[in-house]
Formats: C-alpha cells, sequence, structure tokens
C-alpha cells in the first residue's frame, strides 16, 4: 500500500477495512502494548497510586488524577484510545511523570467500551464531556487550575478529544466556550464516514446522525482551542489522510492547528513520545501550555 491520499471511496472494501487496521503497518504492536503497561506501572510505582475519582454514578465512571506538586497547576486530560472496544486509564498512566514534572496534573478518565453500551459511540462522548465537566468544577480540590483544561488523546482517543474540542460548551453545557484552552490529537479520526464503511461499522452501529455529530472535520465553527495534530511516519495512509485533512480544513478555516509527522514511528509508538519532555510530542504540548501560561 502506497502513502498517498487517494479519496477513501475509490477504494475496495478490503483495502479500506486493511486501512482501518493499525496491525497491519505495526508488527511490533503487542510488543508496544506490553511497554505501555510496563511503562505505566513504572509511573506509579515513582509517582504513587493515583487519585481515584467519581465523575458520575456508572460503573466504569472514575478518572485518575496524579496531582502537580505545585498550586494553580493546569491539567491535561489524557483520552486513551483502543478502537472505542478496550484499553483502559490503567495502561496510559506512562505520560503522566513528564507532566507532573512540569508542574501539570494528569487525567486519564475510565469510560465504557462501545460493546458494552448498545454498540453507541454518544454514551462514550457523554461520559468524557461529563469528566471534562468535572475537572471543571473539581480542579481546586487536588490544587489544579480549572481555568487551565487542555485535552489530548490517542487514537479512538484522538477522535474523542477531537469531539471535547469541537463542542459547544457554552450553548449546549452552560460552560465558558473556552472549557478547554487547547488540545493534541494524536493518530485519530475526524471524518467518520469512511470509520462507517470500514469493518469498524461492523461493530458500531452508525446512524446518519452519529456519523454527522461527532465527526470533528463537520464541526470546525466550534473549534476554538490550539490545536496539535500529529501521526507517525509509519502509520496507514489513511489515518495519515484523516489528519491531514483535518489540518487543512482547520487551517482554511482560520483556526490554531500544528500539523506534525513523527517520522520513524507507527500508530503505537509515536504516542510514547508524550512521556518525555524532549519526545516529539511531549515537547510540542508541554510547549503549548506553558505559552498560555498566566
Amino acid at each position: 500500500m502506497t502513502d498517498d491520499i487517494r479519496p477513501w471511496r475509490n477504494l475496495s472494501q478490503d483495502e479500506l477495512d486493511a486501512l482501518y487496521s493499525q496491525r497491519n503497518f505495526a508488527p511490533n504492536m503487542d510488543q508496544v502494548l506490553q511497554r505501555w503497561r510496563t511503562n505505566s506501572a513504572a509511573v506509579v510505582a515513582g509517582l504513587g497510586s493515583p487519585l481515584r475519582f467519581s465523575y458520575g454514578a456508572g460503573e466504569v465512571e472514575y478518572l485518575d488524577v496524579f496531582p502537580a506538586d505545585q498550586p494553580s497547576a493546569p491539567v491535561i486530560i489524557f483520552v486513551h484510545g483502543g478502537a472505542w472496544q478496550e484499553e483502559s486509564a490503567a495502561s496510559h498512566a506512562f505520560p503522566a511523570q513528564c507532566f507532573v514534572d512540569a508542574g501539570i496534573s494528569f487525567v486519564v478518565p475510565d469510560f465504557d467500551w462501545v460493546q458494552d453500551v448498545g454498540r453507541s459511540l454518544f454514551p462514550i462522548v457523554d461520559q468524557l464531556r461529563r469528566a471534562v465537566m468535572w475537572v471543571h468544577d473539581n480542579a481546586t480540590s487536588f490544587g489544579a487550575d480549572p481555568d487551565r483544561l487542555y485535552v489530548a488523546g490517542h487514537s479512538s482517543g484522538g477522535h474523542l478529544a477531537g469531539v471535547l474540542l469541537t463542542t459547544d460548551w457554552e450553548t449546549k453545557f452552560d460552560r465558558p466556550h473556552d472549557l478547554i484552552k487547547g488540545g493534541m490529537c494524536c493518530s485519530g479520526m475526524f471524518d467518520l464516514a469512511p470509520v462507517r464503511a470500514s469493518r469498524r461499522g461492523t461493530y458500531i452501529a452508525f446512524t446518519d446522525e452519529m456519523e454527522h455529530a461527532l465527526s470533528p472535520l463537520r464541526h470546525l465553527d466550534t473549534l476554538r482551542a490550539p490545536l496539535i495534530l500529529a501521526y507517525g511516519s509509519h502509520e496507514s495512509p489513511e489515518f495519515k489522510r484523516q489528519s491531514r485533512q483535518f489540518a487543512h480544513a482547520a487551517s482554511f478555516a482560520g483556526r490554531d492547528v500544528l500539523l506534525i509527522e513523527g517520522e520513524g514511528y507507527n500508530h503505537f509508538e509515536v504516542i510514547e513520545t508524550l512521556s518525555s519532555p524532549l519526545g516529539l510530542l511531549g515537547r510540542v504540548v508541554l510547549e503549548m501550555i506553558r505559552s498560555q501560561q498566566r
């Protein structure tokens, strides 16, 4: 498969399905996923167990907080990936040390898997919006500043972070329109039409409403925060196209957007660079947060 930007509708079903399977482009996928877990355990051993708070009444509606050791710290909320159907907060603590050391509280929410909520993405988005609002309302309880919230996400979490960044917080949730001050979406999907047409549509019960409402590309009018889009050079060409298309559309709409390709990284490796202040993503996200400090 070539690294081009072919219109996805020109692809055969087999080609489209292959382009939405990251395992085809990351032969070391299982090894890297285990490394996430090992590194997350090491971070917890060093920082101590995270504070665990409930943001709702659901069985999985909890979030892990690694508080920074300074008053009124900024907060970054990290949305994990897993194709909307696996993974958890516990396996995504590995970037926490980088942010805590920089004086930034690190938060990872747990949320339901799509197969457990009627194969719909709407309940997951609802959970994450409530998690963000909980952090805003309760940030001072763990020494953070509710007016300096940032989001980041990877893979399907990159999609969900994009939805959070294009949420109309003021009109629909009676929150400040700039509730989120900036965001980073790594290796995400921002137009759900090709996702719906791929094999992922067999385990997600897409509707026209869901496809439109939860495609960040279609809601640039409510994208107000600076946005970083990133992907690895060894990712699926379709995932690259998704990020490029979103970046180009956001830039054309006059939004503040930075597009980054991580040379030499695949889909699972590139997010690991968020765990170091010298890493590709750690560096740019820290710079975004610091540039807005008062």
